[in-house]
């Protein structure tokens, strides 16, 4: 095998091993040569699936295959797997072997791999995850600047292995270490599931609390968390919240006192008191997507290892002499330990941040970590992928998800223009080309970035237009697109109002509702309506898009757009589900993912979720009591309509309306997505 060419990589187990295969897949420098199993059906289908050979012995492999992993338990779960192992590098095949395997066969792992003249490497995996890789470079950062004082950390006691990776890793040594045996629980205490012990890790006072229950036929699902680590210095805490993120910042308080002992809270030396308590860095995603991305490209990175140490050769036993360690480590933990219990408990019930943080008015809830910006009063709440500056208008406890799209409102023209150009944006040209807009001003509400307002301005140069958008990420772009047109500027007024609650004008010609109605609910809806029908001046016009579903249903995460800027590729993923609290109203997610150079792993990810009741022009017809006529669009286009008010019309219906309609606190702005599958916003 030449340098330049592609590893052919043979993947064993088909359980956890379909991450592995799904890297190979994904990640440019590898191919996929083939599944190797105990021979199931499933195992048979997957690799027919995949297109790729199935094999049941290791006899069987053809010639050329340079790498396996082998994703099987080893003799310390049951399983065969370091046999698996030894046995391929005795074909010349290189291995990279999942965790866990015991310190005596580790070491004969790697003394085989020496006999053999071939690499091996195992991989604990977690380390490799984008979020604790985020961790382990920020920490060694700062214990390059300050010396560690403490290192807490929490684990279930199936993942012990890992962390003592990571904690080594982070720390830049995994020496001195030394530990205690944990305290005995009284009797009278009753079952625990947390074992504490304490001792010294790379030199620093080590605090562990290890889940120490285990089932052993469905270990992940019953873990009560996943890895928890904080490292402290006298600057600051540095935590990783989970496996999966976030990572957090803490600076240390310390405030000066006066001459009387009292806090000095003004004037010289107080500018530490504007640091924030605690910074939220990156963003985290659903469980979907640990499967869908960071676990195969965490994969992809020990992928990656193996290569590089493929490519320069070298003793794999001496290579492996910090894995050795990490295992040393690890045994002496467990064996303090103690067996875990065995417990075999009844499937649980997770809950949402909903459940945890309802607001008035409906549950809301978001699927990554960092909260949004502070919202005017009447807002969404603030969406994952922002920050929260909590004043006295904002409540800090405010679910995430409020003011959606400010996340990924750098990225919306990317594709809603076009769509908006070849659809909404010429249909309500042409419905307001004859359109009589004397009587008041067009009202856009969630706007978005303007790009149906502009062509709005562009069909009617007599219109003046009141454009509303509460995402402050929208809203700068709208912004801006209104400043840099002196046509717009002189006839677009920008407000940051959210329905149902914004200030409208006496008299109202136009209303544009585009993407927008699904996010409230059926009260917020009807309420709206009542508010637009009164002021909606004889002969106006209420143009309504929606979503491209009337129930709720699952839609699996897809890849639906691809388009480049400069040096950088953009690539936009959506989803969606029916919600966890609410089976009648939808979560729907998006993704964007920034890839530079033509590099396969995405430098950047932002992550956008909000709520959807989904419903119909028909409802839409119901809840306003008015006449409701389609709108001619591009084949594939999100429904579009337009109201009038019937002369016999008895006015909007009562909420709620719709069964199905539940509260939702998604917010006002629009669905913002442009397929076929989904609506776009007024841009």
């Amino acid at each position: 095998m030449s340098e330049a060419s592609p590893l052919r990589v043979l993947v064993c187990g088909t359980n956890f091993g379909r991450f592995y295969a799904e890297a190979v897949r994904r990640r440019p420098g590898y191919v996929l040569a083939g599944i190797l199993s105990r021979g199931s059906a499933a195992s048979r289908a997957y690799a027919q699936s995949l297109g790729v050979p199935f094999f049941t012995e290791v006899d069987d492999l053809p010639a050329g295959i340079d790498a396996a992993c082998v994703v099987v338990s080893s003799s310390i779960s049951g399983g065969r797997g370091t046999e698996l192992a030894q046995a391929l590098m005795d074909r010349g095949i290189h291995v990279l072997q999942e965790h866990p395997v015991h310190l005596t066969e580790l070491t004969g792992n790697l003394k085989h791999a020496r006999k053999r003249g071939v690499q091996y490497r195992l991989n604990t995996h977690y380390p490799h995850v984008a979020p604790v890789r985020s961790f382990v470079e920020a920490a060694r950062r700062l214990v390059a600047q300050q010396r560690p004082l403490f290192v807490d950390a929490a684990t279930p006691v199936h993942l012990m292995h890992p962390l003592v990776d990571i904690l080594g890793q982070a720390m830049g040594t995994l020496r001195p270490w030394r530990f205690a045996d944990p305290a005995p629980l009284p009797a009278e205490t009753g079952p625990q599931p947390f074992r504490s012990l304490h001792g010294v890790f790379a030199g620093v006072p080590l605090t562990l609390r290890v889940h120490h229950q285990l089932d052993p036929s469905d270990r992940d699902n019953h873990a009560l968390h996943w890895h928890r680590i904080s490292v402290g210095t006298e600057g600051g805490v540095l935590t990783l919240a989970d496996t999966h993120g976030p990572v957090l910042w803490s600076p240390r308080l310390h405030i000066g006192r006066d001459a009387d002992g009292r806090f000095v809270l003004d004037g010289p030396g107080t500018g530490r008191l504007g640091l924030g308590t605690t910074a939220v860095v990156g963003t985290t995603g659903s469980f979907r997507t640990v499967f869908s991305d960071l676990w195969p490209e965490a994969i992809g990175t020990a992928l990656d290892g193996l290569s590089e140490a493929v490519v320069q050769g070298g003793d794999a036993l001496r290579a492996g002499q910090y894995d050795l360690a990490v295992c040393r480590i690890w045994t002496d933990l467990a064996a303090r330990l103690g067996p875990p219990e065995i417990v075999r408990p009844a499937v649980p019930r997770p809950l949402a941040v909903s459940d945890v943080f309802p607001v008035p008015g409906g549950l809301s809830g978001g699927t990554t970590s960092l909260p949004g910006p502070a919202s005017p009063p009447g807002d969404r709440p603030a969406p994952a992928g922002e920050r929260v500056d909590p004043s006295p208008q904002t409540d800090p406890l405010r679910p995430e998800d409020a003011a959606a799209y400010s996340p990924s409102a750098e990225f919306f023209d990317l594709v809603a223009a076009e769509h908006t150009a070849t659809s909404s944006a010429p249909a309500i040209a042409a419905l307001l080309a004859d359109a009589d807009l004397s009587t008041g001003p067009v009202v856009d509400i969630g706007a978005g970035t303007g790009l149906v307002t502009e062509a709005v301005v562009r069909a009617r140069p007599d219109a003046e237009v009141i454009a509303c958008e509460p995402s402050v990420g929208m809203r700068a772009v709208l912004t801006s697109r209104v400043f840099s047109d002196e046509n717009l500027r002189t006839r677009v007024t920008v407000t940051a109002d959210s329905a149902p609650d914004l200030e409208l004008p006496d008299r109202i010609s136009v209303v544009l509702l585009c993407g927008v109605l699904g996010h409230l609910d059926a009260e917020e809806r009807a309420g709206l309506w009542r508010r637009l029908i009164r002021r909606l001046a004889p002969g106006g016009l209420v143009v309504v898009e929606l979503m491209q579903f009337e129930s709720p249903l699952t839609l699996p995460e897809t890849r639906l757009a691809t388009t480049r800027a400069g040096r950088h590729r953009y690539a936009w993923s959506f989803g969606g589900a029916p919600d966890e609290t609410d089976a009648s109203v939808m979560r729907l997610h998006s993704t964007w993912r920034v890839y530079r150079d033509g590099a396969a792993r995405p430098e950047r990810e932002v992550h956008d979720s909000y709520r959807w009741a989904p419903f119909g022009l028909k409802d839409v017809a119901t809840e306003s009591g008015m006449a409701v006529r389609a709108l001619p669009t591009r084949p594939g286009a999100p429904p579009l309509a337009v109201l009038t008010r019937a002369p016999d019309s008895p006015g909007p219906a009562a909420a709620p309306a719709l069964p199905h309609a539940r509260p939702s606190s998604g917010g006002p702005d629009a669905s913002r997505t442009t397929t076929s599958l989904v609506s776009s916003t007024d841009g």
